[in-house]
């Protein structure tokens, strides 16, 4: 059972976890040259948003999280979990974790973006309700946006 840890962006684990995120989105980018973007700090930093690092006992194996677009509106930013975790249901429940502290903040919807390339990831959104929508940002990564309603 994976264990979700609230922790600055601008932590070793997280930055760590993060780069090696984005390493891997561009090693298998499709159609130009992927942007990388840190986040700014301050946008996960409750109440704002939060971000988490997802630990199997002692080890870091994942991150994600969550920031406020507009009062009710939060986006969920970074799902990442290392290919060895994958298939064991963790994106699932790290993507509720995230659902459910920007819920607490105040969320009754949130929001993300992704790329039509990350197959899996696409397949878990919309298996756990998300639904299409029109661009609601100019993410230059990003090839498909998803909404879903929060319901307390």
């Amino acid at each position: 059972m994976p264990d979700f840890t609230p922790t600055p962006v601008t932590d070793a684990t997280a930055h760590d976890l993060l780069a090696e995120y984005f390493h891997s989105r561009e090693l298998t980018f499709i159609g130009g040259t992927y942007s990388v973007t840190f986040p700014a700090p301050e946008q996960f930093e409750p109440p704002a948003g939060v971000f988490v690092v997802v630990h199997d006992g002692d080890r870091a194996v994942g991150c994600g999280g969550v920031r406020r677009l507009a009062p009710t509106r939060y986006e969920v930013k970074h799902l990442f979990l290392r290919p060895e975790t994958r298939g064991k249901g963790w994106g699932k429940q790290l993507l509720a974790e995230l659902e459910r502290r920007a819920a607490e903040f105040g969320a009754t919807e949130v929001v993300l973006d992704t790329n039509a390339t990350l197959t899996a990831a696409g397949g878990l959104y919309q298996s756990t309700g998300y639904e299409s929508v029109e661009p609601y940002n100019d993410n230059p990564n990003a090839t498909n946006w998803y909404r879903k309603s929060l319901t307390l």
